[in-house]
């Protein structure tokens, strides 16, 4: 209770702890950073289960004194980490930004950062302003204690150029739908590839995709079938078949979480 007082004293700059007036509706953007591991994925669901956008709104409504609901630009799986995952939401608080991030970092948990905020237009969406998301996945050759937190594992040495020619192909418009889970997103499968490229760093090896959208864990079933087709256990065709849009002809089980951080959102 006494941490509690503390905060609202802090952040409504009064004496007494009694808040400030409220002014007229702005739009804030965050920049978020997180550690997915022991989140049940990004995004709010009911019950009692703990979400990296649960977390957030949790304690902006602390800090506001007002119901708050943010919208993220990607809706990352469960255990799926973040370095870019960008939210706006709409208060009616005129703490200033710089003093409601600090106030709001400081009650998160240690595994969820705001790395920067700001008050953009109102025509600001960060799901629906988006004009593109990266990805990146991390891969280890051999379980390791320490880096299995942050990456997925072939268990051996994967043939990255086979995986490289894959990854090629996805270039441009695509039917992904062979390669994520069953959804009831009305857009359609259909997703628009930037790039796509496998390269080593350090004791990694990293799969960078761009794109306009992903589906439901894509990211992962197109890791998974790569990985598959670099250790010889999928034949490359199987995978250009299923990238025509031929569903269930190689079943997969998408890579592990860990790996995949939501890397950048461009607007």
């Amino acid at each position: 209770m006494a941490k509690d007082n503390y905060y609202r004293e802090k952040i409504s700059g009064t004496i007494d702890g009694s808040l400030i007036g409220k002014g007229a509706m702005r739009t804030i953007r965050m920049q978020i950073e997180y550690d997915g591991t022991d989140y049940s994925g990004w995004q709010r669901q009911p019950g009692a289960v703990t979400t990296v956008q649960g977390e957030i709104e949790r304690v902006l409504g602390r800090i506001t004194q007002e119901a708050v609901g943010i919208d993220g630009a990607g809706r990352t799986d469960r255990g799926v980490h973040a370095r870019g995952q960008v939210a706006s939401f709409s208060t009616g608080s005129p703490i200033p930004v710089g003093r409601m991030m600090h106030s709001a970092n400081s009650l998160l948990p240690s595994t969820i950062r705001i790395t920067a905020m700001r008050q953009v237009p109102d025509s600001f969406h960060a799901r629906f302003s988006a004009t593109s998301r990266e990805y990146r996945y991390f891969l280890i050759e051999r379980p390791s204690a320490i880096d299995s937190r942050f990456a997925g594992c072939s268990f051996g040495k994967p043939d990255v150029a086979a995986m490289n020619r894959l990854a090629a192909m996805l270039s441009g418009a695509h039917d992904f739908a062979a390669f994520s889970k069953e959804s009831s997103d009305q857009h359609g499968t259909l997703c628009t590839v930037t790039e796509a490229r496998w390269y080593r760093s350090g004791r990694f090896h990293v799969f960078r995709i761009e794109a306009n959208r992903f589906l439901r864990s894509m990211v992962r079933f197109l890791v998974a079938g790569m990985i598959e087709a670099g250790t010889g256990r999928l034949d490359d065709e199987l995978f250009v078949r299923m990238l025509a849009g031929e569903r269930r002809i190689a079943p997969l089980v998408p890579a592990d979480p860990a790996g995949l951080f939501l890397w950048k959102v461009s607007y």
